[in-house]
């Protein structure tokens, strides 16, 4: 299950691939418009600051925008990002993997399915992107 940070986070990178000009957006805007905790979002779009999702400007006419093409942006990095393995179990994670304990994942049949859950569920988040969800 997507945790709130990260439907928020969706929410708020939609918003911004759906104006029409690449000018920086106030979080006030963003927040009021999509209804999501003003202190929460400022986190949230920190955090995508960090990974180089988004940029910001500060001041006058400042606010976020993307540092890279929405459209260059899958949403299996965001979730990563923001909610660490996308797999079900430890053991089938690709980037935060950890052995089970008591389980022998070459004769496990949990393991064995976890796998093929993964890789359907990575075959979707890593091709649509946020330009994708923007779009739909």
């Amino acid at each position: 299950m997507l945790s709130k940070k990260t439907q928020y986070a969706f929410q708020a990178l939609m918003y911004l691939a759906q104006k029409e000009k690449d000018e920086p957006v106030l979080i006030a805007e963003i927040a009021k418009k999509k209804k999501i905790p003003l202190k929460f979002l400022e986190n949230i779009l920190l955090e995508l600051k960090n990974a180089n999702i988004l940029e910001s400007k500060k001041g006058k006419g400042g606010g976020y925008y993307f540092a890279k093409n929405p459209k260059d942006v899958p949403l299996a990095t965001v979730m990563r990002l923001l909610d660490g393995p996308i797999s079900l179990l430890p053991c089938v994670s690709l980037y935060f993997y950890e052995r089970c304990k008591n389980c022998d994942e070459k004769s496990c049949g949990l393991h064995s399915v976890m796998s093929q859950v993964r890789d359907a569920n990575l075959k979707i988040l890593e091709k649509k992107t946020i330009a994708d969800l923007a779009r739909e």
